[in-house]
């Protein structure tokens, strides 16, 4: 009775501490989806507050481009209306010079015209003397009249060409003071548009250090509420180390008692085996006589055969004497054998009742529950610490095997069989779809990469494999000097669980890779699958009610003219006429917009699951990044701890090759960190670049511009000269 008391304490005090290890589970995971939830919200307004500030960008760069364009097709206007105003006044004044010149020369026709009919009238009617005189003096005064008039002409000419001069002088000034303002206010557009530039500039660096010192606090927060949570992590490891440490001494305890029980069973369990070899070896004995027996029967019979009949009834009687006596020869070795099966299968129930008790409290051994940063992980912790300061010295339990363990062990049986059972069905299943792939693609789906992920998987498999070796080997140590380093068993145990967290992980990331190349084979299937099958088929057979799936869609987007089934029929006849009438050009614009209805659903269809299938990959991956990055951070932080004074003395525990790999581990985080800075880092240079070059060619544009109406206002000035 003072054996079953302990026993049975520690059974009642077991729900209760698995019922708060449950709860304590539970909260770490609320805590945990917070504090992601969280970190989503904030990457989401960091992404809103960037796009935003790109709209903003963009804009101030339309507004100000629009202003350019606006000030430059002004400044064209402009140039074009004076440049029309001065071709229109020197037009007219070419054509009023024209039109005087004109005039004047026909004047002068005219009377030398008169003048020659005049003399001409003269020559007939007088004398030649008279006609000389006459001449001359006409000659005379036509020469004074014309030298005069050429006179005047000059003068007036002149005075014209004067005018001319000053018009054209006064309309040169006005250019170049039109030139002289217009350059005016293209240089005060170019500062206007340097300065707006500038104030651009000095806005988006101010934004840009505005939003760096934004991510810098929440980052800095992150990290604050991150080691809050960890230094709770660590607090909430201690005190379950000191009750764990309670519970081993315990179970020590029972250990130590179970031994000192099991000493005589094992003793008698010697006795039973050596007996039971003995029996083995004398059952062996029995079958070689028993058959040496059965031979000398089977030979005894056959010469029995052979052996002419008795002479006398006394040989008869004696042969009869012998058989008997064989006869009880043979029922008493059968009944010796018979006693021996017996004992022997009564030795080997007795020896399978054993290995099933021992079975059995093998498998009643309560497993070690261990806290991770995402809750309580009870199947990972035996499995990820090995032979550490573990809980596999209790290996016993005082319940006897009991039918009801028998019934138990084989409802587990069953279940493992129906398990492994649906599993080979899926794994027939996914090979049948994937031979199918193949076949309909033609054997070349993507074998090189499906290759090469699978040798990147089996590489990390086999590097976490050897780093989770290490570790238990280096978690092993520590628990055989446990006895001598109790005041490091904290450490210890926060390095239990960041190797139980970092197994966990791999164990997701491998889960993601698998759903995500599930997804890929998926993705592939559904896009051959609409490749091959088209959405709606035009020769599908009418359905039981009289109407096609086509005829029910098209009635409910609303398309009630067209009926499908004489549509059919109307098709088949086009295709043998030539020549179109009316109503077979209707059909066939009713079959058109039918198949535009179709390829319609089609498309949309396939988008929508594309799309679907497009954002659950890329969150697989997001999560799968996640996880890569927390394994690394929880490496780092292992070897924090073992840098810290506490952990000194674990530390010296561990081989230079196991220092050597955290090392490796934390460096890669460190690079990794570094690298993610740099990104951003360069990321935002190239933000600022990208504006600075947009600047930069919003000058060198409006530079061109001020260049083309120098050229203009030259050209211009050349023409007037």
């Amino acid at each position: 009775m003072s054996k079953k008391g302990p026993s049975s304490r520690a059974r009642g005090e077991k729900p209760d501490a698995l019922a708060a290890l449950q709860a304590a589970n539970e909260e770490l995971r609320a805590k945990l989806t917070d504090i992601q939830i969280e970190l989503q919200q904030e990457k989401s307004k960091v992404s809103k507050l960037e796009r935003e500030k790109n709209q903003e960008v963009k804009q101030i760069k339309e507004h100000e481009q629009h202003k350019s364009t606006v000030v430059v097709t002004e400044l064209k206007v402009k140039l074009h209306e004076d440049k029309m105003k001065e071709l229109q006044a020197v037009r007219e004044t070419l054509l009023r010079q024209h039109e005087a010149e004109l005039l004047r020369v026909i004047k002068i026709k005219d009377n030398e015209i008169q003048r020659l009919q005049t003399l001409l009238n003269a020559v007939r009617d007088g004398a030649p003397d008279k006609v000389k005189t006459v001449l001359l003096s006409e000659a005379k005064e036509e020469a004074k009249k014309g030298f005069e008039v050429e006179k005047i002409k000059m003068q007036q000419e002149i005075s014209e060409l004067k005018g001319a001069k000053k018009q054209v002088e006064e309309a040169l000034t006005m250019v170049i003071q039109a030139d002289k303002i217009k350059a005016a206010e293209i240089r005060s557009v170019y500062h206007l548009h340097q300065e707006e530039i500038s104030r651009i500039k000095r806005e988006c660096e101010r934004e840009i250090r505005r939003l760096e010192q934004q991510l810098d606090e929440k980052d800095a927060r992150r990290f604050q509420l991150k080691i809050a949570e960890l230094s709770a992590i660590i607090r909430k490891l201690e005190d379950r180390n000191a009750l764990l440490s309670e519970e081993r001494n315990e179970l020590l305890k029972r250990l130590r008692e179970a031994e000192s029980q099991y000493k005589p069973i094992l003793d008698k369990n010697k006795r039973l085996s050596r007996k039971n070899d003995e029996l083995s070896h004398a059952l062996r004995r029995m079958e070689n006589k028993l058959k040496f027996v059965t031979q000398e029967n089977i030979a005894m019979r056959q010469r029995a055969g052979t052996i002419r009949r008795p002479s006398s009834l006394n040989d008869l009687d004696q042969e009869e004497r012998e058989v008997d006596f064989l006869r009880l020869q043979v029922i008493e070795q059968q009944n010796i054998i018979d006693e021996l099966s017996k004992v022997r299968c009564n030795a080997e129930r007795d020896k399978l009742l054993r290995y099933r008790k021992q079975r059995k409290r093998m498998a009643k051994i309560p497993k070690p529950v261990v806290e991770t940063f995402f809750g309580y992980d009870e199947e990972a912790s035996l499995e990820s610490d090995g032979s550490s300061i573990s809980y596999q010295t209790d290996r016993t339990d005082q319940t006897p095997c009991t039918p009801e363990d028998d019934l138990e062990e084989g409802m587990a049986k069953e279940e493992t069989e129906l398990r492994f059972r649906q599993l080979t069905m899926e794994y027939q299943a996914l090979q049948r779809a994937y031979a199918l792939l193949q076949e309909q693609v033609g054997g070349t789906l993507d074998a090189e990469r499906e290759v090469k992920t699978r040798e990147q998987l089996q590489a990390e498999i086999h590097r976490s494999q050897a780093q989770i070796q290490d570790l238990e080997k280096a978690l092993a140590e520590q628990g055989q000097v446990m006895p001598v380093a109790e005041p490091l068993v904290p450490n210890v145990l926060g390095i239990k669980q960041m190797e139980a967290e970092e197994a966990r992980l791999k164990h997701d990331v491998q889960d993601v890779k698998d759903q995500n190349e599930l997804l890929e084979f998926r993705i592939l299937e559904l896009e051959e699958r609409e490749r091959r099958s088209p959405a709606i088929n035009l020769h599908h057979g009418p359905f039981t009610e009289g109407k096609s799936p086509l005829q029910v869609y098209c009635e409910a987007e609303g398309v009630t003219d067209i009926v499908v089934a004489e549509l059919m029929k109307k098709l088949d006849i086009l295709g043998d006429n030539a020549n179109l009438t009316n109503e077979e050009q209707v059909v066939v614009i009713q079959a058109r917009t039918v198949l535009t209805l179709a390829e319609k659903v089609r498309t949309e269809l396939f988008s929508k699951q594309k799309g679907y299938l497009d954002d659950e990959l890329d969150f697989r991956k997001q999560s799968l990044d996640q996880a890569h990055k927390q394994i690394l951070e929880l490496e780092a932080m292992l070897y924090d701890a073992l840098q810290q004074e506490a952990g000194a003395k674990i530390s010296e525990l561990l081989s230079e090759e196991e220092k050597e790999k955290l090392k490796s581990a934390v460096e890669q985080w460190k690079r990794q960190v570094m690298s993610e800075l740099r990104e951003r880092d360069a990321q935002i240079l190239r933000e600022r670049m990208e504006l600075i070059q947009h600047a930069q060619q919003r000058i060198k544009e409006l530079e061109e511009r001020i260049e083309a109406q120098k050229r203009q206002i030259k050209e211009l000035e050349e023409k007037v000269r």
